[in-house]
C-alpha cells in the first residue's frame, strides 16, 4: 500500500494537506498547522525530485553496491577457550535463573 501510495504522490504537483496530516499519522506525529505547511512544501519538493529521477534511464547501467573498494575486514568467528567454565563464572553474579544471568525488568 505504501507504494502505491508512493506511486501516486509522484504524480501529483504538490501535496496537500491532508496527505501531510496522513503522513503525521503513520509517524504519529503531532504536526502544528506552521509544520504542516512547512512539511508540505518540503515533502513536494522532495516527491518532485524523486519525480525527476525516474525519468532518467538506467538502461544498460550495473547497480553500484559500494563505491570505495573497500572489502569487509571482519574476522572470521571462532570459539576461543578462555580456561573459564560457565559456571565457574556465574557464581560471581548475584542472581542466576536457568543458567543465566538474571536481572531486573528494564521495559515496563
Amino acid at each position: 500500500m505504501a507504494r502505491g501510495l508512493l506511486q501516486l504522490w509522484l504524480t501529483m504537483a504538490k501535496l496537500t494537506r491532508d496527505d501531510v496530516l496522513k503522513l503525521a499519522e503513520l509517524a504519529r506525529l503531532d504536526l502544528n498547522e506552521a509544520e504542516i505547511e512547512q512539511f508540505a512544501a518540503e515533502l513536494s519538493e522532495i516527491l518532485q525530485y524523486v519525480e525527476q529521477l525516474q525519468g532518467v534511464d538506467t538502461k544498460g547501467l550495473e547497480p553500484t553496491h559500494q563505491v570505495t573498494g573497500l572489502t569487509n575486514v571482519t574476522r572470521a568467528d571462532e570459539v576461543r577457550d578462555y580456561g573459564y567454565k560457565p559456571e565457574d563464572l556465574l557464581k560471581n553474579v548475584p542472581h542466576v535463573k536457568d543458567n543465566q544471568i538474571k536481572v531486573k525488568r528494564m521495559l515496563g
